[in-house]
């Protein structure tokens, strides 16, 4: 399987778009969102977030590959919901910094040049927003989409810098803005995207009514 998908990177740019999910299971997944939609309906959601996410992104299909890194049941379930034309791995352990780390680290060294991480909660991520956040990283070491809570719904790198991973208080209004010192510190340059909002919260689902 690596040796294919080294072959297919090759054909593609080198470059390659992780997509963080998870399998929409009732109870383990939105559960912020529960107690408004119940179980089985924040699970639908998290499973609609995630095939518009994909549906837009494989509108690059002819300029990278697509990896689906995720958590929940297993790949095979995976395949049957999403299809088996992607790529899929089970999302390392740990906090999110580790697991987007360990998901950079492994395709670096699968050879990919230029790794974008994205997550499914934010719909208004678009293919033209997609496109800059690889531009942007010709002349950039980082690039980040900012999201309107605080954190980021985009973080792209041209290599590992486990830094920008490490004690960050995930979850919380204060991410981006640790990242962007950490980058500092580093003397890293770095892009901002657009502003976008995520889906997280009762008072998010406005944001999905138009789609």
């Amino acid at each position: 399987m690596i040796k294919k998908f080294i072959v297919r990177a090759e054909a593609l740019n080198n470059y390659t778009l992780i997509i963080f999910t998870r399998y929409p299971e009732p109870g383990k997944t939105k559960t912020r969102l529960i107690p408004v939609l119940g179980a089985e309906g924040a699970a639908n959601l998290q499973q609609k977030l995630t095939e518009h996410t994909l549906k837009e992104a494989k509108k690059l299909l002819n300029y990278l590959a697509i990896s689906i890194y995720y958590t929940g049941k297993n790949k095979q379930l995976m395949q049957a919901w999403l299809g088996d034309d992607l790529t899929y791995y089970s999302q390392a352990s740990g906090d999110l910094g580790n697991r987007m780390n360990s998901a950079f680290a492994e395709s670096f060294k699968l050879g990919f040049s230029k790794v974008v991480i994205i997550g499914i909660d934010c719909p208004d991520l678009n293919i033209n927003i997609l496109k800059s956040a690889f531009n942007y990283l010709e002349n950039n070491d980082l690039v980040l989409g900012e999201a309107a809570d605080g954190g980021y719904y985009l973080i792209g790198l041209k290599k590992v810098i486990p830094e920008l991973f490490k004690d960050i208080a995930w979850g919380t209004s204060q991410v981006l803005l640790m990242t962007k010192n950490i980058a500092d510190q580093l003397n890293l340059s770095y892009h901002l995207l657009p502003i976008l909002s995520d889906i997280d919260r009762p008072e998010d689902l406005q944001i999905w009514e138009k789609y």
